[in-house]
């Protein structure tokens, strides 16, 4: 498309986003006939002003013609009524309709420059005084210094989406600090890499062979290592992989320099790793911390001892816990029950059919008859809430039990326990180092800690992999639960996801499909199999199950991008299943009442968490607010709060952990090759309560059986923990 340049006069802002600069706006462009909109990252604009853009008309299939902003360079208005729109429109705080009209009124189209240079004179405006006239030059101020940063930005070819968190965080210092050390935007604003700071570093002429750019493409690599589920990287693959950050521009000297001034600094921490034939490891030194510290608190709670006589009272209660619920546990249940009340640490791991929630639900109520205070709790709500109903027990969210707050901090900790005598966390695989390690804080040294999980699950999205180190340290107690009960066997869900544990193919029945819990439907073209998703989730689905395709059924895609990914999915299924209706644009993504939409991260203040699911029940275009029921609970939200939905007829698998539903549908493709893994289609099929659906050609479902696990995550929690239960 054709890069071109237009002057056009601000008219009115449809949109504006504080937190990423992106703005909507109608213009008057010269040379085009009545008035075009405007899309992109730029400073915030406002009626009146005046603007010269670089970009590209494009043609979108819902706004039609738009021009599509690539930078912005906007002047003051030039005309009296220019000047009155403009500070009519809310961009300087303090200045409203009324008292713009009799600023203009008194100085006319001189009024911006003495704004700008002769405040005083404001004074005799009417309804102006002191007070009012120093909040309105603070905000004039920092308006000005905004749109100063973001040409700055602009220069260096960095997005001015960012320069709403830059200013906030450096203040009128801003450019000055970024010209003193860009690769500090890299620790301190999330989404800016090491590309993006070290292009401006560079053009702002720094050595390209300097320690400073080590240092900052080793952080950076090392928290990219992080997000993957690494907790520390071998020092030699390091080098080869800064090696490729900085385009062979490095020396072995100067990464050692590096590594040395970082470890001085705390950032970092090197060690050798004998067990694992690791001559040094390099960590960040916050997740050198957590690792250790969670072999230790383990070590501390282990060794703690308990109250005596606890194991022989659970067995005398056992019997009669087992007749009030109806049921006889088998010789592993009533094991893996009596060693969960008997230790201090316990771990349950297990597939689907293997009895993990009926040993939990057993635990719980014989801790409790025993007048233990018993605490349970989940790394997610909706999993929260299944422990909730599976036990007949409250359970939180660990952040809600731990009391997070915004800032980080945990309210319950070293110095203020957790007020109980156990605590059963189910959804285990889901822990990472971070929120394990706060959990074993706040853990009081007498209590009970019993960790409930399926290893076989995909690990924790954060850095670790916590559940299969300690299972394989071999340090605590655990049970693996192996035996599919009858009543499980039943179920093709069941039987096939531990087949594909295995690494064996699913099976199907063929005589009486009517029956089945499971469809294996062999397709590769992935338009054909985005269309054959829609047709089974609006009408073969509801038809043949009596499922409602909203509520009911869940598509989880292995990527987000590409013809089957849950963002092409979303659109495909909100056409056919919610087509009209009042709705807001925010960006590229629609809301529109009735949708289902999946709260994406912790919002202590609308009690909404990471992973539950909702439905727009209310939509108000024109203020940019809507209503989402959450199980009953209608929370509402406004435009800056709406980064945190997204819309959920379509997940990722990732993000179904901790959840279950009614019914599944998932395509796993040969253009999915690098997520095909064995325990990605295990979860997947896992979270199906009654009808699993799989789309997937013969060839990408061998490719991802063949896959055992993920890939290896750097990790020595294992090690550590051998270490302290073998001294």
């Amino acid at each position: 498309m054709t890069v071109t340049e237009i002057a056009a006069e601000v008219q009115c802002i449809t949109y504006y986003s504080e937190e990423t600069n992106y703005l909507v706006a109608r213009v008057k462009a010269k040379g085009e006939p009545g008035v075009v909109s405007i899309v992109g990252a730029m400073a915030k604009l406002a009626p009146g002003e005046m603007v010269r853009l670089t970009g590209q008309w494009v043609e979108h299939p819902r706004f039609g013609r738009q021009f599509q902003v690539q930078s912005a360079v906007s002047s003051m208005p030039a005309t009296v009524n220019g000047i009155r729109r403009y500070l009519a429109s809310g961009q300087i705080k303090g200045v409203g309709g009324v008292l713009a009209e009799r600023m203009v009124d008194m100085y006319g189209a001189r009024v911006l420059d003495i704004l700008e240079n002769e405040p005083d004179k404001l004074l005799r405006v009417e309804g102006l005084g002191k007070k009012k006239l120093s909040g309105i030059l603070s905000s004039w101020s920092e308006h000005r210094e905004v749109r100063s940063l973001i040409l700055f930005l602009q220069t260096f070819e960095i997005s001015t989406g960012y320069a709403g968190k830059i200013f906030k965080l450096y203040g009128n210092d801003a450019i000055a600090r970024l010209k003193a050390n860009p690769y500090d935007l890299i620790y301190e604003i999330r989404g800016i890499g090491f590309r993006t700071a070290d292009r401006m570093a560079l053009k702002l002429g720094l050595d390209p062979g300097s320690r400073d750019r080590v240092e900052a493409a080793v952080v950076f690599s090392l928290f990219t290592a992080s997000e993957q589920g690494h907790l520390f990287f071998p020092a030699e693959e390091l080098y080869e992989r800064i090696l490729g950050m900085l385009d062979g521009v490095i020396d072995p000297i100067t990464f050692e320099s590096a590594l040395a001034a970082l470890e001085e600094k705390k950032r970092i921490k090197t060690c050798p790793l004998p067990e694992q034939d690791i001559p040094r490891a390099v960590y960040l030194h916050h997740l050198y911390g957590y690792e250790r510290e969670i072999a230790d608190r383990l070590w501390g709670l282990c060794t703690h001892g308990g109250s005596t006589g606890v194991l022989e009272k659970a067995r005398g209660l056992l019997p009669k816990i087992e007749a009030e619920a109806g049921l006889t546990l088998s010789e592993e249940q009533r094991r893996a029950v009596q060693t969960a009340i008997g230790e201090k640490v316990f771990v349950l791991t297990g597939g689907p059919g293997t009895g993990k929630t009926t040993i939990t639900r057993m635990v719980v109520r014989a801790l409790d008859k025993l007048g233990h205070k018993v605490k349970l709790a989940a790394p997610t709500g909706r999993a929260a809430k299944r422990m909730s109903e599976a036990t007949g027990f409250p359970a939180a969210t660990l952040h809600r039990l731990l009391q997070y707050s915004a800032d980080g901090s945990f309210a319950l900790s070293e110095d203020n326990k957790l007020k109980a005598d156990a605590l059963v966390v189910d959804e285990a695989s889901m822990l990472d180092v971070r929120l394990c390690a706060q959990m074993l804080r706040a853990m009081p040294l007498t209590g009970r800690l019993i960790l409930v999980g399926d290893v076989n699950q995909l690990p924790s999205v954060g850095p670790g992999n916590v559940l299969a180190d300690i299972l394989d340290s071999q340090a605590v107690p655990a049970e693996r639960l192996t035996h599919i009960y009858r009543q499980a066997q039943k179920s093709l869900i069941v039987v096939n996801s531990h087949r594909v544990n295995d690494g064996q193919f699913p099976l199907q029945d063929r005589e009486r499909p009517e029956d089945s819990d499971f469809f294996w439907v062999e397709m590769d073209d992935p338009a054909a199999v985005k269309d054959k998703i829609v047709e089974l989730v609006s009408e073969r689905i509801p038809r043949s199950f009596g499922f409602d395709p909203v509520r009911d059924i869940q598509v989880l895609s292995p990527m987000h991008k590409g013809e089957v990914g849950t963002m092409a999915l979303n659109d495909a299924l909100r056409a056919r299943l919610n087509p009209a209706g009042p709705e807001i644009v925010r960006g590229n993504t629609i809301f529109r009442r009735g949708d289902k939409v999946l709260q994406t991260r912790n919002n202590y203040e609308k009690d909404v968490f990471n992973g539950d699911l909702g439905f727009i029940t209310a939509v108000d275009p024109e203020e940019g607010e809507l209503l989402v029921d959450f199980d009953g609970r209608d929370v509402a939200y406004d435009r800056t709060d709406l980064d945190e939905l997204s819309p959920a007829y379509a997940i990722s698998v990732h993000k179904s952990q901790g959840s279950e539903y009614p019914a599944v549908v998932t395509p796993l493709l040969t253009q999915h090759y690098v997520m095909l893994r064995r325990n990605l289609i295990y979860t997947a099929l896992t979270r199906a309560r009654k009808l699993a659906v799989l789309i997937a050609p013969k060839r990408a479902l061998a490719v991802g059986l063949g896959k055992s696990g993920s890939e290896k995550r750097f990790t020595h929690l294992r090690f550590r923990l051998q270490e302290k239960f073998n001294r």
